[in-house]
């Protein structure tokens, strides 16, 4: 009897650290899979008036969704650097893709000034539209929280066919290593 707590603290102690490693708890959301369906959400857009609708998007034609860092505590210069590359391509994905949806989360108090302030003075063009999350309620339903001081959301791209279904995916566990553009076009291509 001993030697069976033994073996079932042992593997509880496992699971534990193998969720911890991924910055996920035990009540966690399981990151969406390629293959599998997106999970719908309907946010409000930055700048501009009404929801965005991913099922109504993806409906229309491939749909790239990515999702930021947004305002942690601070503004990350790496989410400026990665808008700022798919605003200089955005002619080359608007040929593939219907829409490139950036997702911008943090806690709901402040966040529609933040992200005003992180757009600044820009309009961007098609086919980039940028969504609040707020209290980042869809970055937990996809299973993307940083749950660290200081963190908001794993910097994450899902490249979707028009039935909402993943065909591609590249999710970071750090502030960089995201997906480049020449990634996310070669994968467009393949639908």
């Amino acid at each position: 009897m001993k030697s069976t707590w033994i073996l079932f603290l042992a593997i509880a102690a496992w699971h534990g650290t193998l969720a911890n490693s991924y910055g996920q708890g035990a009540n966690a959301s399981v990151q969406p899979e390629v293959g599998q369906r997106a999970i719908d959400f309907e946010l409000t857009i930055v700048k501009g008036e009404g929801y965005l609708s991913l099922s109504d998007t993806y409906k229309e034609g491939p749909t790239v969704l990515i999702f930021l860092r947004g305002l942690p505590v601070y503004k990350c210069t790496i989410d400026a650097s990665q808008v700022n590359a798919l605003v200089n391509r955005a002619k080359v994905l608007a040929q593939s893709a219907h829409r490139v949806v950036l997702v911008y989360p943090g806690r709901a108090e402040g966040l529609e000034r933040h992200a005003e302030q992180f757009l600044a003075s820009r309009k961007l063009p098609e086919p980039l539209v940028i969504v609040r999350d707020d209290d980042m309620n869809i970055v937990n339903q996809w299973g993307l929280r940083w749950d660290s001081p200081r963190e908001t959301a794993y910097p994450a791209t899902f490249v979707l066919d028009q039935y909402g279904r993943i065909a591609w995916k590249k999710v970071s566990r750090s502030h960089a290593e995201r997906s480049s553009i020449e990634e996310i076009l070669k994968e467009l291509r393949k639908l």
